[in-house]
């Protein structure tokens, strides 16, 4: 016969629930993690005065901003396993602090904000220059029901695809440069859009509502953005388009005004201030989650956009891949 305990290692004794609280019972608990502790704060800064982030050199502040919070929500994580392996509780309580920062910049997008009585279905989706099936997009886009629909990156051989493919379901549409709105409603006063590119990826078209009433739709294709290792997030061609298009909007004569596209940020990116300023993201007011559309085979990011002003959107949400690299999105307007 063995006394209790014999041949047992030291420290097996006791229960599982015993050891766990022994783990975290050792003395200086509360005086490790001190560097995690200031990291914590740190984070915490950041996403507060993210702001005030210089976008010099390399448009780091823009950077920031477009990707906060994956900055956010993957360094609290981090932080919290590092302070769980380090048993610390200095860390793991100073980590509330970013944790409420995050929770207070970006709780409300996690929730579901969808309402009803919407009058207006729209679309909008880049389709991308290299789509292998632009006829299946075309379909795709057909079966969302939407009323307008609008395509940028259109090209060569495959615009005339879309032309054929949504012909039936919206009679209406106008194509300039590389983009393009279709529409089940006429449409009035089609025009290209300067947005200083040297060619045309902007367009503005009036749109007629079953009801006679009348609204402004954008649509708007900005340069792409790229991140260098010498030179940093490149995107001053985009910051200067999206100034002539936001200069655009604001002197438009319609009180009602749609634009849809792919401007290449989110609306966390100070870059975007000359659009962003002057109208309300369907995603943020009305949409369920983040609505990360790029890229389609891990959505990182919103970029593709529709905002409104004058107009009340009631629903938004993205739409399965097409074969695109980026996700359509679409929303539901009260117009």
């Amino acid at each position: 016969m063995t006394e209790p305990g014999q041949g047992q290692h030291p420290g097996q004794s006791g229960s599982r629930a015993e050891r766990l609280r022994n783990w975290w019972r050792p003395e200086g608990m509360w005086r490790r993690g001190l560097v995690l502790a200031v990291l914590a704060v740190l984070l915490g800064l950041l996403m507060i005065l993210h702001a005030d982030v210089p976008n010099t050199p390399g448009n780091l502040g823009s950077l920031l901003e477009t990707f906060l919070p994956w900055v956010g929500g993957l360094g609290i994580l981090l932080l919290l396993a590092a302070a769980v392996l380090r048993r610390s509780a200095t860390a793991l309580v100073v980590l509330l602090l970013p944790a409420f920062v995050w929770v207070m910049l970006f709780g409300g997008q996690v929730t579901d904000k969808a309402g009803e009585g919407g009058n207006l279905t729209v679309v909008t989706h880049n389709v991308n220059a290299d789509n292998p099936d632009p006829a299946a997009t075309a379909k795709d886009l057909v079966e969302s029901g939407a009323d307008v629909v609008a395509l940028e990156e259109l090209s060569g051989d495959a615009m005339s695809t879309y032309r054929q493919g949504l012909a039936k379901a919206y009679p209406y549409h106008t194509i300039e440069g590389t983009v393009g709105l279709w529409s089940k409603r006429p449409l009035t006063d089609t025009r290209p859009v300067d947005t200083k590119m040297g060619w045309t990826r902007a367009l503005r078209a009036t749109v007629t509502a079953a009801d006679g009433r009348q609204f402004a739709v954008y649509v708007a294709h900005l340069p792409s953005v790229r991140v260098n290792p010498q030179k940093g997030f490149t995107a001053n061609p985009r910051d200067a388009s999206a100034k002539a298009l936001g200069e655009a909007i604001a002197a438009d004569p319609v009180k009602k005004v749609m634009l849809l596209g792919d401007l290449n940020g989110t609306m966390n990116d100070r870059s975007l201030a000359p659009v962003t300023s002057q109208m309300r993201s369907a995603q943020g007011a009305a949409g369920d989650g983040f609505g990360f559309s790029w890229p389609a085979a891990f959505p990182m990011a919103r970029i593709d956009q529709i905002m409104m002003k004058g107009m009340s959107p009631v629903k938004a949400w993205v739409m399965p891949s097409t074969g695109s690299d980026h996700l359509p999105v679409a929303a539901s307007v009260k117009i």
